[in-house]
Formats: structure tokens, sequence, C-alpha cells
């Protein structure tokens, strides 16, 4: 059985594909099983995996009869699943050399927890590779070993499921699976945090997580598909409602979600400008309904415009929002002149 299982979904990925499979081959930690799932995808992507897989008996290759979507083909790979940890990498990102020597190495320290979590950087189309703005979380001092009692700034970080090692028998303990739809790590993650009763932290850069020119990314395409956000949060609170001893943690969930529909309508791109409305209108109903009583709002910058979103006040919510753009856009005119 190897120590690790990393799953990489594959759809539509030929150009990027050849990178991401060496990048988890050349690792210098050779104890794993790479899980490649052909999604269905109508390019060379399923020739790629086979020919990978002829090479390094490592690979196995999973044609799926059909298109399942992200979440669905992870779930398929997780099936055949032999690793005592599981990662998951999206297809077009690739691993960092030695990621895995690292993670090897600070499991065994901590004695196998069930959730280690490592960071990320954006590899831009242009060379620059940025680590991501989470980086101060992961060099705060505090214990090897921790619960998000101990470390609520976990949930601080972008809810993904790829910067993470899982125990695969704590998954399995837990019942872990995505869902279908966008933003199917949203209800694997919290869960998987919230739930856990050891976690590990790696201070390293382990994903580089490709940024392509002109998008690509599905999550930057205007469709109602965006909606499935809703769906997703009320999964996450379902799980909430399983668990009377997490009830705690509704309130700061809760906060966390507010900051994620605002992002969904504040990106260009996502949602239809003509579906805007009816996103504040089904934001306003969604809020309303899980709104904790204790609830209390940050006091950040996105203040105002979160709650305005939580209460479906889309014309004050534009208004303030082309109002922000215009100071902006005075402010650097004036360093031009300057």
């Amino acid at each position: 059985m190897p120590r690790f299982s990393v799953i990489v979904p594959v759809y539509q990925v030929e150009e990027y594909l050849t990178e991401c499979l060496d990048s988890v081959l050349t690792q210098s930690c050779a104890d794993f099983e790479l899980i490649a799932v052909d999604d269905r995808s109508p390019d060379g992507s399923g020739a790629v995996l086979d020919r990978a897989a002829e090479g390094d008996e490592r690979v196995r290759v999973l044609h799926l009869a059909e298109n399942v979507g992200l979440g669905r083909a992870r779930n398929a790979g997780l099936g055949i699943a032999t690793g005592d940890y599981v990662i998951f990498l999206d297809s077009d990102d690739t691993l960092t050399p030695g990621l895995l020597q690292a993670v090897e190495e600070r499991l065994k320290s901590c004695d196998d927890p069930e959730i280690l979590v490592y960071d990320y950087a954006r590899s831009y189309w242009d060379g620059r590779v940025v680590r991501s703005s989470s980086a101060p979380v992961f060099a705060r001092s505090g214990p090897e070993v921790f619960t998000l009692d101990d470390r609520p700034d976990l949930l601080e970080l972008l809810m993904v499921v790829w910067n993470k090692a899982y125990r695969r028998s704590y998954v399995e303990e837990q019942g872990l699976t995505f869902p279908a739809g966008y933003y199917e790590d949203t209800p694997w993650t919290f869960p998987a945090l919230l739930a856990a009763r050891r976690i590990t932290m790696l201070d390293r850069v382990g994903v580089h997580y490709r940024q392509r020119e002109g998008g690509g990314n599905i999550l930057a395409t205007a469709t109602r598909r965006h909606f499935d956000v809703f769906d997703q949060y009320d999964r996450v609170f379902a799980f909430l409602d399983g668990r009377p001893d997490l009830a705690r943690w509704r309130a700061v969930v809760y906060g966390r979600m507010l900051h994620h529909l605002n992002t969904v309508v504040s990106k260009p791109g996502r949602i239809p400008t003509g579906d805007r409305r009816e996103y504040f209108r089904r934001a306003a109903r969604h809020c309303a309904r899980l709104r904790p009583a204790d609830y209390r709002p940050a006091p950040d910058g996105g203040r105002v415009r979160i709650e305005l979103l939580s209460r479906g006040r889309y014309l004050t919510y534009q208004a303030i929002r082309a109002l922000a753009r215009s100071r902006h856009a005075a402010t650097r005119a004036a360093r031009r002149i300057l």
C-alpha cells in the first residue's frame, strides 16, 4: 500500500497535462500512486494519460464513460485510492519539487494527523510565481498539532481541497465526498477542517496554481452555474445541523460564506449581468434563513457591501461599488500626474 494517493481529475488540459504529471512522477519521495481520471476529455488528454501509465507503473488511469464534472471525477479516483494519505491536484497545476518528501517528514514527526495543510503560489503565464497572501498564516507560531479551536485562522485560507493531505481513513470515517456543481470544494473542506481532531501545517509552497493568460478557468466564465454556491453552503450547514458539538462554528462559517458570496458577485465575468438582481434576491433569502443569532459582522473594509448583499440591497451595493471604482480611478490618475 503506497503512502500517498495523488488524484488528478483531467478534462481538456492536454497543453498542460504532461507538466502536471511530471511534477508528481519526479518527486523525490517515490512512495505514491498517481490516479488520473479522464473525465471524458474531448482532446488528447486521455492518450497522454495512457502513455504515462505505460511508462510508469505508479500511474493508474480511469477513463470515465461520460463527463461527470470535477467533483465526481475526484470521487471516482477516491473510490480506488489505496494510499495512507490522499492529495488532490488539478490537472493544469503542478506540485513543487520535494513536496511529498516534506509532507512525509512532517506527517511522521506529528504521528500521522488527519490533515496536513500547505501553501500555494500563483504561477503566471509571464513566468512570475507569487506566493499566496495567506503566507503569514503559515508563519504564525503555535502547536505543531492542533484543532481549529487552536487555529481558527485556518478558515481564512482559500477553501480549496488541493492544498492539503488527508488521511484516507479519516476521509472514510467522515464520509467525505464531492457534490456536483461549481464550488464543490466548499462542502468538503469546511467539514473536513471542522471535524478534525488533529491538524498540522507545513510552511511551504506545495502547489503552483496556474493562472492562464486570458482566463481559461471555469470560475471566470459568466454563467448561472455560479448560483451553485448557495447549494454548496446549504450542504455545509446541513453538516453542522448534524453535529451539535460544532455549533460554536456556525457564526464563523456564516461570516466566511458572506465573504464568498460577495467574491462570486464582485469578480468580473462570473454572474451574467442580467442575473445579478436575482443573485441578490437569492442571497437575501439564503442569508435570512441561515443567519445565526450570535453572528456579528467583522469590522473590516468590505463590511458594508457584504451586509448589503446579505440583505439583497442591489442598487445601494452597485452605487457604493461604482463610487469605490471612481475613487480608485481618480487616485491612479493623480499618481500618474505626480
